[in-house]
């Protein structure tokens, strides 16, 4: 056993509020964590990539909304989008929610999986690769007929890869480790984020801040996520507090330092 030394990234929307007010200061905060890697939004590609590079830091994923994805944006199509990911050094371009309004029934997301579908078809052709980022809306429902077995059903697996964040797989009821082994060659990124003691199951997105923690302060069992990661062939792990009791960089050096002093098979 020895410790976990993946290269580590870090989603932006962590440090969403920070950004804005000096962006160069944050950004070289968490390059000097030990960071390699930034998870970046969409709109904030053009103005964020060069100051991530001159951190020493890349890229390789970023996240883009269900009405880019589905080419309703009037401000920019999915082909341009694609450009600007490739111009920009991407190489994973994740659908990163479905909006409550765009949910339905089993029609719903059947037509929502064959327009990823077909994104991820036009990725493919460009030489980048599109994925999907699960909450836990997904897993509402009778096994079979999920929301979650209705798009991996529907999916084509060489098109449509996956980012599984473990906390929203917890909070649905979950045992991560095991979602991440049934979904093995598939999983490419990960999403690692700690789930307060208490914290009831539901389907919905509506938790309070408090149930977020940092990798290693909550009931995840991360050593068990990480050999299952590893097992299941993931490339890029991504460190996200959706809400952090005080400074985000704080929180992002715990939960980068606890994952360091995590052990995995050598």
């Amino acid at each position: 056993m020895v410790n976990f030394n993946r290269p580590l990234g870090a989603q932006l929307y962590t440090v969403r509020n920070q950004l804005p007010h000096d962006a160069a200061a944050v950004i070289k905060g968490i390059a000097e964590i030990g960071y390699k890697e930034v998870e970046i939004g969409q709109p904030d590609i053009e103005r964020l990539m060069p100051i991530i590079k001159d951190a020493g830091l890349t890229a390789p994923s970023g996240h883009y909304d269900l009405a880019l994805v589905r080419g309703v944006r009037k401000d920019l199509s999915w082909a341009q989008a694609i450009e600007q990911a490739k111009t920009n050094g991407l190489r994973y371009m994740i659908l990163s929610y479905i909006p409550p309004a765009d949910r339905g029934n089993a029609d719903a997301y059947r037509a929502i999986a064959d327009d990823m579908n077909r994104a991820g078809e036009a990725c493919q052709k460009a030489g980048l690769q599109f994925g999907y980022h699960n909450h836990a809306f997904e897993f509402a429902g009778t096994a079979g007929q999920r929301p979650w077995d209705i798009l991996l059903s529907r999916w084509d697996s060489k098109l449509v890869v996956l980012e599984l964040d473990v906390f929203w797989l917890s909070v649905a009821g979950n045992i991560p480790s095991e979602i991440i082994r049934q979904q093995q060659g598939r999983v490419r990124l990960v999403h690692l984020k700690d789930k307060a003691f208490g914290t009831p199951v539901q389907y919905s997105e509506q938790v309070p801040p408090s149930a977020f923690r940092e990798v290693g302060t909550g009931t995840l069992e991360f050593p068990t996520i990480l050999r299952a990661c590893e097992a299941a062939g993931v490339q890029h792990y991504i460190v996200e507090q959706d809400h952090t009791p005080g400074s985000p960089l704080r929180s992002l050096r715990l939960s980068y330092n606890n994952l360091r002093r995590m052990k995995v098979k050598a």
